[in-house]
């Protein structure tokens, strides 16, 4: 503000002078330099109008970059709003950040997020709520939610708009076949807004199911064979018996304790493999042993079921690869024995069962088991290696299946990033085969062979 009254001061006492000096002739020098007074101020405030205007127009305009250079007040004033205008940029830049990464985030959310205004309309909603609505991300923004989720549990939820109160219903693309289950939340924010929260909880459910499918097979496979024991020990406790008869029931109790020994065995071998870690590989093991010990658990087994009727099995091995696997070895010898165990179990004695090795063209192993039994029809094929599937349940029973070998395989094969094949044909016979993948094995060369020969 001095340099401005200077500045003024000076134009003034230029004036006086300039107008004393040349206007005084005419005029005198006291009125001349009045003259030039007022003319001077006339002049100073024309060229501090000039350079407001110019700052009025650079404010109009809002860049920093188009900011005036000027001295003085007005030159002052504009270097103060020019900082002021880089430093609100700055905020208003980061904000757009921060703004940007926080929807990134929303975005990236396995969670479908959806913002209602208080009048229920769409102010902003993730990909994934898209997906699990069926809405256009650029469509339906600022439409009415209500008109376009019409499942009538989100209707009764959203109208009773209890906070954070579950609502249950089914997806868009949910279809008989492939159901998909959300759980949607509301969530009240702001000024009568609202936060719509859905998570698809299909696998949970699944889950859910699965393990109360699986705690009721188990009970039931195991209250069976305990009311036929129960049933035996009270036969035995209150009536008498002749030896022949008490040793036939005894008998029948030592066979359920088997069954039910052989389903404690195959639930503990389930559980061990689902909780180990994953199988390494740098425990190598011969397929040689693997094949052998696979043999004799097979003709054992045949012998067992066959013996005493005149007929047994046709069993064929074919020649072994010189090799080794890496892997855990009980688990491979589990899923080899129960693949070769099914086909004994479930093909009729005379029928036929090759077991064969077969090199892949593209380095990789398949075992695989071929039998001439009843065979399974397409529609079960699906199904399976699910826990306690069957596909004929009486005839499973009898042949003393658990209902978990095929489980047990799956698992298996997965840990060891082999694949199962399964090929069946109704009253024919079924083909199950093992592709072992070709960074779990080493097979001997066509020298190491020639050697070892």
């Amino acid at each position: 503000m001095l340099y401005r009254s200077f500045y003024f001061l000076a134009c003034q006492l230029l004036g006086g002078v300039i107008g004393w000096h040349f206007l005084g002739r005419h005029l005198g020098h006291d009125r001349g330099a009045l003259v030039g007074l007022a003319l001077s101020s006339v002049v100073w405030l024309a060229i501090d109008l000039i350079r407001a205007g110019r700052v009025l127009r650079w404010l109009r305009v809002g860049d920093v970059r188009e900011a005036p250079q000027m001295h003085g007040v007005w030159g002052e004033a504009t270097d103060r709003m020019r900082r002021l205008l880089r430093q609100s940029e700055q905020v208003s830049t980061d904000f757009e950040r921060q703004l940007r990464e926080f929807l990134a985030a929303i975005q990236a959310s396995p969670n479908g997020v959806v913002l209602l205004n208080p009048t229920g309309h769409i102010e902003w909603c993730n990909q994934v709520a898209a997906e699990h609505f069926g809405l256009d991300l650029e469509r339906d923004v600022h439409q009415q939610i209500g008109n376009l989720v019409r499942d009538p549990a989100f209707a009764a939820g959203y109208a009773r708009a209890v906070p954070g109160a579950r609502i249950l219903m089914l997806g868009r693309t949910s279809t008989a076949s492939r159901p998909v289950r959300l759980a949607v939340q509301m969530h009240p924010y702001g000024d009568g807004h609202r936060l719509l929260l859905s998570h698809d909880v299909t696998a949970l459910e699944q889950a859910e199911a699965m393990r109360r499918d699986f705690v009721a097979n188990v009970s039931h496979e195991i209250r069976t064979p305990l009311t036929v024991l129960s049933g035996f020990v009270e036969t035995l406790q209150n009536f008498p018996l002749e030896e022949a008869e008490r040793r036939r029931y005894l008998d029948h109790m030592a066979q359920q304790a088997d069954r039910m020994q052989s389903l404690v065995q195959d639930l503990l071998t389930l559980s061990r493999i689902e909780g180990s870690p994953m199988p390494g590989s740098s425990d190598w093991i011969s397929l040689r042993k693997l094949y052998a010990e696979c043999t004799h658990e097979a003709q054992a087994l045949s012998a067992l079921l066959t013996a005493g009727k005149g007929k047994s099995h046709m069993l064929h091995f074919g020649p072994v690869p010189e090799g080794e696997i890496s892997g855990v070895s009980s688990e491979l010898q589990s899923a080899m024995s129960n693949l070769v165990g099914n086909a004994v179990r479930y093909t009729p004695a005379p029928g036929r069962i090759d077991v064969e090795w077969q090199t892949q063209a593209d380095g990789r192993l398949a075992f695989s088991v071929q039998d001439t039994g009843p065979g399974i029809a397409a529609e079960h094929i699906p199904r399976i290696t699910e826990r306690f599937y069957r596909v004929d349940t009486s005839r499973s029973r009898e042949t003393g299946g658990t209902g978990l070998g095929l489980a047990i395989v799956k698992h298996v094969l997965q840990r060891h990033g082999a694949e199962l094949r399964i090929e069946s044909t109704l009253g024919q016979g079924s083909r199950f085969a093992i592709l072992f993948p070709a960074n779990r094995l080493r097979l001997a060369t066509s020298k190491e062979k020639a050697v070892l020969a």
